[in-house]
């Protein structure tokens, strides 16, 4: 396992768990904060071209395992750079509060990445878990990529949701049943949790997987991030990340989902943040803590199950 931080925002480099681990030199940090401002949110080409260009010389022997750590939700559309490095098909297991699933814009951006994986040739699958959010109230209206979820492109497993209106007919998946004009989907905090990891595995297409996680897909108690958060306990997260690790070959994994100040240089990108965020969002002190207790176990897994 090699272990890196990508230093857009200061959200997790000085962090005890990584910090210690950058000051012993068993991570390594990649200084990207003058990128931050054109890939928060929406990525330009020439900042991830910068990006790509700053990790290749990181990119380790092929043998190893690497687990980035890149601070604040709002990049979370760097998932699909890091993950087109796969050199075989794969499937992305994706740990979120939302579902980033929008058609519209097709830009490089943390509400579209899935679609922008899912246009690269080896990705077979993406299978999110964990979405509480109001991005599955009337999704149509929101450019969701229902279509994808309906031909088995797209899992999506909320962790609890109410049935969404929708208007198109989408038939039935694994992921949910419709009855008129409503998806029910099935609600995970209402199932056996052991008996859907086992269900989960078996449905995965490829050996090879990817694990992308945003701490928002965990109650407040656990994380404290840019986004509205969902309920998904610690502990299920942790298991998950165990038993997938013993039933699928891991190529990368990357987490995201810490807090960080929106700081922006154009009016574009700064609209979007204002009417994306939830309002009032600012740590009191200690807050952040929360966010390291939670990387190091993080951490701790993933030592575990990839020695």
């Amino acid at each position: 396992m090699r272990l890196r931080v990508i230093d857009l925002d200061a959200g997790v480099a000085a962090q005890e768990p990584l910090r210690r681990r950058i000051d012993a030199g068993a991570a390594t940090r990649i200084d990207a904060a003058d990128l931050a401002c054109r890939l928060r949110i929406v990525a330009s080409r020439d900042a991830l071209q910068s990006l790509a260009s700053r990790l290749a010389p990181d990119a380790g022997s092929g043998r190893e395992i690497t687990v980035t750590f890149y601070g604040s939700g709002d990049f979370h559309h760097l998932t699909a750079s890091l993950v087109s490095g796969v050199e075989e098909d794969v499937t992305i297991v994706h740990f979120d509060n939302h579902p980033d699933w929008v058609r519209f814009p097709a830009t490089v951006n943390c509400g579209a990445w899935v679609n922008r994986a899912l246009e690269l040739p080896h990705v077979r699958k993406v299978v999110t878990i964990g979405p509480c959010s109001d991005d599955l109230v009337r999704p149509e209206l929101q450019f969701a990529n229902l279509a994808a979820v309906r031909d088995g492109r797209i899992a999506l497993y909320p962790w609890r949701h109410q049935p969404s209106r929708v208007w198109g007919r989408y038939g039935r998946t694994a992921c949910y049943r419709q009855e008129g004009g409503h998806l029910h989907w099935r609600n995970l905090a209402e199932e056996n949790w052991s008996d859907f990891l086992d269900e989960l595995v078996e449905a995965i297409p490829t050996r090879a997987i990817w694990l992308t996680i945003d701490k928002d897909v965990l109650g407040p108690e656990d994380a404290f991030t840019n986004w509205d958060q969902g309920e998904m306990p610690l502990t299920h997260l942790l298991r998950a990340v165990q038993r997938l690790a013993s039933a699928r070959a891991i190529r990368g994994i990357d987490v995201c989902g810490d807090w960080s100040k929106p700081r922006f240089t154009d009016p574009f990108r700064a609209t979007l943040a204002y009417f994306d965020h939830p309002k009032g969002l600012k740590p009191e002190p200690g807050t952040l803590d929360r966010n390291a207790r939670v990387n190091a176990a993080l951490i701790d897994c993933f030592e575990t199950v990839l020695s």
